[in-house]
């Protein structure tokens, strides 16, 4: 056998658009790969000089004379080392590529252009980007490298014609972000390219958060038979070396080290807890301020939080109201001590009786209903966002995907906030994450978790009265949502009719609420926001027909 090759898996999580910042890291990384792994190749993620999505970043020139001067810096300061980096390339409005180089000794070895762009769910690669049509072969020390970016490997051609034109082994530049069971879905498409072609992939991806994405890494590499023989961890930056080696048969194969692959709830804790990190950090938050009720939700944000930032960079606030229980206050104490951050008691008592005096004209002969209900949900978000106002804290609003689906939530009141790390997680999920973040240790209250939820704003008051049972609700609400069901496929899946038409109804109906929410953390395949683009003005019923 002839001398092995040193390839690293880059996973870095860059600052999209901090061009300067990100050829630091690249630098960094290249060096240490060179002196402390004696490698040969270091492979990066797709984009990695922009970092992934720049969205219309790419429409302005200056971004692109920033990129061209970053690859001349790699250029000139990378030595005795290859890299092989993501990045946009042409033009910008006219023939702007989503390229990736080899560069290695002061110079560009070779450029390929991604081929399949992809334009659905989270991604919108047309509206910047043309696709290249030409496969990339380079021979590098001896052996012949294809490259290939993201979207490419999930499709036969790219693989394939990089086979037909000499590939002993093919590198897979990524920026995939995360969702429940991704992982896996990406080692299963990328077994059948290597069945295809016969050859070992390398598969490289992106950590870190951005905005409403969060990456998970988990970079890997499949030999040739499609068997998985290296993984890097998922949720953590870092350099993971595989060796290529030519056989005597002449076939390159690949060793590395292969990470174990946590369960689907563990992987969603992570993903939040990055995600949350990322929006916090990029953004230079020094802190953040949550409004802690006592419930499930608050308590799990509060969990997330300190795992991502830290203690001391955490704040709660209780504000109870009339109907307030003991037990609320109770619990939102206990929590916040076992965890010892800072929390505090600010009664909205008197805010919301000064309320009810002023507008008690407005209100005369009217009945109690959901407008005080509101008001006391909006004198909470007007006293968090004053604090955040004067410490610069961010406010994280608590809210979970099951009540921002049907509305059950107060505009500029509990949605109030910068940031929503439970934006995607349905309600059942929710009580999954709490009993496994109680199982590393125990900070949240067990009554937090076995109480009947409920948001306190009326007497008596519990989340069942208003809504189906979470299990029934989150069920539809997957249906609806996630899989396009109709009104006639969720009930004749053994649901009741009323009950459809009515969460369907109230789904429809809240878009509009939706819309002014803040960004949260993406971990299913059909997150509001990015993902589900609906009218707020629409008269698409569940019963209408044409006749």
């Amino acid at each position: 056998m002839a001398h092995d090759f040193c390839l690293v898996m880059g996973q870095i999580n860059p600052v999209v658009g901090d061009i300067a910042g990100n050829v630091k890291k690249i630098i960094a990384a290249a060096n240490t790969a060179r002196d402390e792994l004696k490698a040969d190749l270091v492979v990066f993620p797709e984009l990695t000089l922009t970092g992934y999505p720049p969205e219309d970043l790419l429409l302005r020139p200056g971004l692109m004379t920033r990129v061209n001067q970053g690859l001349q810096a790699l250029k000139k300061q990378i030595k005795g080392i290859g890299i092989l980096i993501g990045h946009p390339d042409g033009l910008v409005r006219k023939d702007l590529y989503n390229a990736a180089s080899l560069i290695a000794d002061g110079q560009c070895l070779a450029t390929y252009f991604k081929h399949r762009l992809p334009n659905y769910s989270v991604f919108d690669e047309k509206r910047y980007f043309v696709e290249g049509s030409k496969s990339c072969v380079i021979e590098f020390k001896g052996i012949k490298f294809g490259i290939t970016i993201c979207e490419d490997i999930w499709f036969t051609e790219p693989a394939a014609h990089a086979a037909d034109a000499g590939a002993e082994i093919i590198l897979n530049l990524n920026a995939s972000p995360f969702k429940q069971g991704k992982w896996q879905s990406r080692e299963a498409e990328v077994k059948q390219r290597t069945l295809e072609t016969g050859l070992p992939i390398v598969y490289v991806n992106l950590v870190g958060g951005q905005d409403e994405l969060v990456f998970d890494g988990s970079s890997f590499a499949l030999s040739a038979e499609g068997l998985p023989v290296a993984r890097a961890p998922a949720f953590q930056q870092g350099l993971f070396p595989l060796t290529l080696t030519r056989q005597r048969t002449g076939q390159i194969t690949v060793d590395g080290e292969l990470a174990n692959k946590e369960g689907d709830v563990v992987m969603v804790y992570q993903a939040l807890v990055q995600g949350l990190r990322d929006y916090i950090e990029k953004n230079n938050f020094p802190s953040v301020v949550i409004g802690l009720s006592g419930g499930i939700d608050s308590a799990l944000t509060l969990a997330l939080a300190v795992d991502a930032i830290g203690v001391e960079r955490v704040k709660t606030v209780m504000m109870p109201s009339r109907y307030t229980a003991q037990m609320s206050l109770d619990d939102a104490e206990e929590m916040a001590a076992r965890l010892h951050v800072q929390h505090s008691v600010l009664a909205i008592e008197p805010v919301f009786n000064q309320f009810l005096d002023t507008l008690s004209d407005s209100f005369s002969g009217l009945p109690v209903d959901t407008a005080e209900e509101n008001i006391q949900a909006r004198c909470r978000g007007v006293l968090l966002m004053a604090i955040s106002n004067k410490t610069g804290a961010m406010v994280l609003s608590t809210g979970n995907k099951s009540e921002m689906a049907v509305g059950y939530s107060t505009l500029y009141g509990d949605m109030a906030g910068g940031y929503a790390p439970l934006k995607d997680v349905y309600k059942t999920l929710v009580y999954q994450l709490c009993h496994y973040r109680n199982s590393i240790s125990d900070i949240i209250p067990e009554r937090i978790i076995s109480r009947p939820p409920s948001a306190e704003l009326a007497p008596d008051q519990f989340d069942h009265d208003s809504l189906p049972a979470y299990k029934v609700l989150d069920e539809v609400l997957e249906r609806y949502i996630a899989d396009d069901w109709s009104f006639e496929e969720i009930v004749a899946a053994g649901n009741n009719a009323e009950m459809v038409a009515r969460v369907i109804k109230m789904v429809d109906r809240n878009e509009y609420k939706r819309r002014q929410a803040p960004p949260g953390i993406r971990i299913t395949s059909r997150a509001f926001g990015r993902d589900r683009r609906y009218p707020i003005t629409s008269g698409y019923t569940v019963s209408s027909t044409i006749e």
